[in-house]
């Protein structure tokens, strides 16, 4: 499902009038989500999931075909972890 499409269907669910107040929806959504966790916070919607950051760390490695050797930083990458109504969502969806 590409962008415009799940506006489509965040209208309908949402019962928005236009397409422009579900896309206004989703970017507020998107931003306060952004926002939260660049700041460290996480979001837990219930039922639906958690979204957090993690530390992921560095990593060295060979480059193949040569010599050469590199390394990773550390960083903080996002994680969602799905809820048990969504879950159970999906699995009634297959």
């Amino acid at each position: 499902m590409n962008k415009a499409e799940f506006i489509d269907l965040v209208k309908e669910a949402g019962k928005y009038s236009s397409k422009r107040e579900a896309e206004e929806a989703i970017s507020a959504f998107t931003l306060a989500v952004e926002t939260a966790l660049s700041k460290g916070e996480s979001v837990e919607l219930i039922g639906f999931g958690k979204f957090e950051t993690a530390e992921q760390k560095g990593k060295e490695g060979k480059v193949p075909g040569s010599d050469k050797t590199y390394k990773t930083e550390d960083k903080r990458v996002p994680k969602f972890k799905p809820g048990k109504i969504l879950k159970q969502k999906v699995e009634e969806g297959k």
